[in-house]
């Protein structure tokens, strides 16, 4: 995407500019009472949100860069759909989605022992190690072996389950209703056509995180959706952070957003050093033109990045390497193993160093940010012991905190739908 183009984006920002919303008309809409803790607490709340929110919304799987060539596919574990889902580009360069499941007895196709798995089936095909039985990466069976000595097959009606998939701005998505409700554009509406045009498919240096946390996923999704806590929790990775300031809100559907701006913090010198690098370059440094039309749209110099979530369990962070030297984004994604424990995915994307030193100062930066992370994360499963312990019943909430506000009442309606 050249300058020009970017430009020519950011120039239609009046489009989106009624998606901004001041404090007062979110405090109208949602309310400024405190929220029940109960859809944390209650264990049996888990088999609900398998069924009325894993079940039936689209999910964010995978990335085209993960599988850029044709063969190349993801095996990726969901637990809270007991699902093991090969996502794979076939012959003919399309992503599609299958269960990982053979259908002559069930094993897996792609054997796994992790939370995801990577890899090219040669040829096209991928074969199940039990006993031989080949799948085109088109989810159609081609082969058995011994084929004459079932009494009755029909390989035509034998290939690999699909899953409906589709993709938004490089990002696979995923739905295990056998019929969805909306496509995957309908889903997004607005939210999906306002984040729409940023050179995401750009930044393939990807610095990958994850584990898994004793606590309820949503304790980890809202620990990622303030910046309530950073002065505090980050005082250490971010010395001197004198807090942030949340505007510009936004709620669309089930989806909503914010804009984040810095008021300032200090920096080692070794982190300037580094970071000033990356900042300084045409390359790698501030791009406020990539931005979508309507996100900073007075172009502030504090701006630190805007906050995207996507229902149930997605965050994007745009930075644009403004907040975050040389960073083009940052990912979060929750993923509920049972009612207490959570697999937490973070992600951070950076543009292709271009030699040495580009590469050793995003080492440096994706380190200062890895920090932060630890901080984070070390949180979530004390919140969920004090939750679980009956001490408190609700949430106070403030206006930095409006996501979480915004994620409780759409989670309160779907499984009330």
């Amino acid at each position: 995407m050249s300058i020009s183009e970017a430009g020519k984006r950011r120039d239609g920002s009046e489009a989106f500019s009624h998606l901004n919303r001041s404090i007062e008309s979110i405090r109208s809409e949602l309310g400024v009472d405190p929220v029940s803790i109960d859809a944390i607490k209650d264990p049996t709340v888990y088999d609900l949100e398998r069924e009325k929110i894993f079940g039936r919304c689209w999910l964010k799987v995978a990335t085209n860069w993960e599988i850029p060539e044709k063969g190349d596919y993801k095996v990726k574990e969901l637990a809270v759909a007991d699902a093991s889902v090969l996502i794979v580009r076939g012959k003919d360069g399309k992503v599609r989605a299958f269960h990982n499941v053979c259908t002559h007895r069930g094993n897996k196709v792609v054997p796994t022992n992790d939370f995801e798995t990577f890899g090219n089936a040669r040829a096209n095909v991928l074969s199940c190690r039990f006993h031989g039985w080949v799948f085109g990466t088109d989810g159609a069976l081609r082969s058995v072996p011994l084929e004459d000595h079932f009494g009755s097959l029909d390989k035509s009606c034998l290939g690999l389950k699909e899953i409906s998939c589709d993709t938004w701005q490089g990002f696979i998505y995923i739905n295990f209703a056998d019929e969805p409700e909306q496509s995957l554009d309908e889903y997004l509406g607005d939210f999906g056509n306002l984040f729409a045009g940023y050179p995401y498919h750009e930044a393939t240096t990807a610095f990958r995180y994850s584990t898994v946390l004793e606590c309820n996923w949503k304790v980890a999704l809202y620990a990622f959706s303030e910046g309530y806590h950073v002065p505090t929790i980050h005082a250490g990775s971010l010395p001197g952070f004198r807090g942030i300031e949340h505007s510009e809100f936004k709620l669309i559907g089930p989806h909503a957003s914010s804009t984040i701006y810095g008021l300032g913090m200090e920096t080692a010198e070794s982190t300037a050093k580094f970071a000033g690098l990356l900042h300084s370059d045409e390359h790698h440094g501030p791009r406020r033109d990539f931005l979508p039309p309507g996100i900073n749209p007075t172009e502030r110099s504090d701006f630190q990045f805007e906050l995207p979530n996507i229902f149930p369990n997605f965050i994007i962070h745009l930075a644009s390497g403004c907040g975050y030297p040389g960073m083009a984004y940052f990912t979060h994604q929750f993923w509920p193993l049972d009612h207490g424990r959570t697999l937490w995915e973070g992600i951070n994307y950076f543009r292709p160093a271009r030699n040495a030193a580009e590469r050793v100062a995003q080492l440096h930066v994706n380190a200062i940010h890895r920090n932060a992370w630890l901080e984070d994360t070390a949180t979530m499963e004390d919140t969920f012991t004090g939750i679980r312990s009956g001490a408190i019943n609700e949430m106070q909430l403030m206006d930095q905190e409006f996501l979480i506000r915004h994620a409780a009442r759409t989670h309160s309606e779907y499984l009330n739908a």
